[in-house]
Formats: structure tokens, C-alpha cells, sequence
């Protein structure tokens, strides 16, 4: 048994055979069988379908295939899809199946394998942008993904491993290969395994190399024996995300001209994740809170004012958001006073939104609803616009 693959996320399912090397020619498919009757086929159906349900409880609860699931694999010289089928078969236990397996198995949904030679980085982001087209069913169950992520895989044996897996499971393999070779490996197998599979790192990678008119590399990204020199770009990053840092919450005002990007918003409404995940752009980035009451540093209106941007949410979304943050400091209602009522929420939102009409300079930008990446692709797409003087939206406009 090979040493199994690194999974991140999702349930371990154990590999249950071995390919047969590659120069070994793909046997040919059984000789068809007679067909069943009605009555015949329900069973056989129905009998495939406890079997996988069985072998599903067995994976998930640690369990092992014992010598007699081993010998039957080995009982015929049929075709690989075969011999995994029968191995799911022989683990079925005597006896009918119960209606709680038939819902146990529809909860479980169905599975998607990310493969990646690196960190799976771009697959899983990938995979997840897709699946973000689906959520008016993945919100209530309606139609279940379990996503399984195996980073590292930089060896055919165990790529092959895992697309049997699939086979077995009747998962998807979404991939991002380097390799030329493990690429076209993994479209072989899945072919002959008949596994759906998408090529993520491929299609794109030879439209460069047309494009450059040079061959890619065909080694990932942290592989062995790549030079990765610490260039101006990184320590500009490390850098950023520094600055960002010590000018968190409206600490010190009197560096807000060395800032790329400054975002004011009354409290909670992301300024501090928005700012990190930008840094990490390499923006150095500050924000300055608008509390009512407390007047905004004289600094924020003597700096450039193209780099400042403005943010606020809906005040009922944002009285739940402050309400859980006191629950999670310990904060009684006294100590609290009026952070999260309603009426308190919308004086603050009222005087900050006077400060904006103030500024028509600095965009608006509504973050109710949206992710930090969302809100940060807005920030970054008017801050390039303006620093390249490119046309941009009418001044003042909500986004």
C-alpha cells in the first residue's frame, strides 16, 4: 500500500487498489451480459446502491476491506471500472438495507477532488468561484458538494491512487498539474476510469507559451531546484503589511500621507480585514474610525484625498454584527452603552454619511453583503483608475 496523499479539507477515504503500470495495455471491456428482467434489475440496483452506502459507512468510520474484498478484486481480468465495482460489491453486508442509509448517503452529497503538485491554492479558489454560481442550491442542501483537497501530489502513483478513489466515490477530479507528463496522466486515467475531470493550470499555461513563444517550465511552484530570490515586490509586501498594521484603528494620524490607501467607516464595518488582505497586495494601507462625537484627525483632509474611500453597511446588519462582538468581549448593556441599539447605529451612520456628502471626493462603498475580497476588488479597481487617470465613475457614487 502506498503512502497515502495529504488531504486538507473534507473526510479521509483510504485507497483501496493499485494501478497497473502504464505499459500494461487496458484489458478489454467484460463480454455483455443478458439482460435481466425488470424485477431482476430493481434488485441489482437496488443492491449496488446498499452496497455503496455500506462501503460509504465502513470509510467514514475508519474501517479496512478484508482478504475476501481483497481476492474478489483480483477474481476476474476484467476491465479497472470493473474490478473497483466489484470491490464496492463485496463489501455489502447480508441482509436488506435500512431507509436511513437511502438519507444517510443523499446528505452526503456528492464529492469533488482538487489535485494540485503545490499549495492547491489556485484549484480550491477555483473550485469555490464555481461553486459560487450554485449557491441557490448549496445554501439549503439541496444538492450537497463535499470538496477534497490533496496538495502535493507530485508522483504518478499517487495521483493514480486518488483518481481510483474518484472512480470509486463518483467524484469529480478538478486538477493543476505543472507536469506536461502527470497532466496527461491524469486525462488518461480519468478517460479509462471514466472520472469527469477539469484541467485548471493546463489550458491556460499553453496559451502562454503560444502568446511568449516559450515552453513553460513544467515545475510547480515551491518544486525543488526553483530559485525564488527575495525581489523588490516582497519586500514591498513585507513592508505594507507593517505599515498597515501600526496604522490600525486611527493610530497615528500624522503618517496618513505615506498611506496608498486610507478607508474611514464608522466601527465594524471591516476596515481592519480590508486593510490586512490589501497590505498583502503590497498597499500600505490605514483607516480611521467615525465615531460620533470624536471629530476625524486634521490630517485626513491635508493628505491626498484621491486615496481616501469611504464605507458603510446597513444598520440592521450592522447592529447584529455589534451585538455579537459585545456577546464575544463579555460586555454587559451598561458597559456597552448605546454600541449596538438601533437608534445609536443610525445616528452614527447619519453622521458619517454626512462626512461623505462632505468629501464628494471619496467613493462610497457599501460593504453589506459582500466579501473582504469583493469590497477589496472595488478599492483596488477605483484606486488603479485614478492613479492612471483613467475614466471613472460619477464622483460620490455608492458602489
Amino acid at each position: 500500500m502506498l503512502t497515502s496523499p495529504s488531504i486538507r479539507h473534507g473526510r479521509y477515504y483510504p485507497i483501496l487498489a493499485t494501478m497497473a503500470p502504464e505499459t500494461t495495455p487496458p484489458p478489454s471491456p467484460p463480454s455483455p451480459l443478458p439482460l435481466p428482467s425488470d424485477s431482476q434489475a430493481r434488485k441489482s440496483k437496488g443492491s449496488l446502491k446498499l452496497s455503496r452506502w455500506s462501503m460509504a459507512r465502513t470509510l467514514r468510520s475508519g474501517g479496512k476491506l478484508g482478504r475476501s474484498n481483497q481476492q474478489t478484486l483480483k477474481a476476474e481480468p476484467t476491465s479497472p471500472m470493473s474490478k473497483l465495482s466489484e470491490g464496492l460489491m463485496s463489501s455489502a453486508p447480508s441482509g436488506n438495507g435500512s431507509e436511513s442509509d437511502v438519507v444517510e448517503e443523499a446528505r452526503t452529497g456528492k464529492s469533488i477532488y482538487v489535485v494540485s503538485d503545490g499549495t492547491g491554492w489556485t484549484a480550491e479558489h477555483a473550485v469555490n468561484a464555481a461553486l459560487g454560481q450554485f449557491d441557490y442550491c448549496l445554501v439549503d442542501r439541496g444538492c450537497p458538494v463535499n470538496t477534497h483537497l490533496f496538495s502535493g501530489i507530485d508522483d504518478v502513483d499517487r495521483l493514480m491512487e486518488i483518481i481510483k478513489q474518484a472512480a470509486l466515490e463518483g467524484a469529480m477530479l478538478v486538477y493543476t498539474l505543472a507536469d506536461p507528463l502527470m497532466a496527461e496522466s491524469a486525462r488518461k486515467a480519468c478517460a479509462l476510469w471514466g472520472v469527469p475531470s477539469t484541467d485548471i493550470l493546463g489550458p491556460i499555461t499553453e496559451s502562454i507559451a503560444s502568446h511568449l513563444g516559450v515552453s513553460p517550465s513544467g515545475l510547480p511552484r515551491g518544486a525543488p531546484g526553483r530559485a525564488f530570490p527575495l525581489t523588490e515586490e516582497y519586500f514591498k509586501r513585507i513592508e505594507a503589511v507593517e505599515f498597515t498594521i501600526k496604522h490600525d484603528d486611527g493610530a497615528l494620524p500624522k503618517n496618513l500621507n505615506k498611506a496608498d490607501i486610507i478607508l474611514t467607516g464608522v466601527s465594524r464595518t471591516g476596515k481592519t480585514p480590508l486593510s490586512i488582505y490589501m497590505s498583502q497586495k503590497g498597499f500600505k494601507v490605514a483607516n480611521v474610525p467615525i465615531v460620533k462625537g470624536v471629530p476625524l484627525p486634521e490630517t485626513l483632509f491635508e493628505c491626498d484625498q484621491e486615496k481616501i474611500f469611504g464605507l458603510t453597511i446597513n444598520p440592521v446588519v450592522l447592529q447584529t454584527i455589534r451585538r455579537a462582538r459585545a456577546k464575544t468581549l463579555g460586555l454587559t448593556e451598561a458597559t456597552m452603552a448605546n454600541y449596538s441599539e438601533m437608534d445609536y447605529v443610525k445616528e452614527e451612520l447619519e453622521v458619517a454619511g454626512k462626512i461623505f456628502s462632505q468629501n464628494p471626493s471619496w467613493p462610497v462603498i457599501e460593504v453589506t453583503g459582500r466579501a473582504i475580497e469583493e469590497t477589496a476588488a472595488i478599492v483596488l479597481r477605483l484606486y488603479q483608475d485614478r492613479k492612471q487617470r483613467c475614466s471613472i465613475p460619477r464622483i460620490s457614487r455608492r458602489y
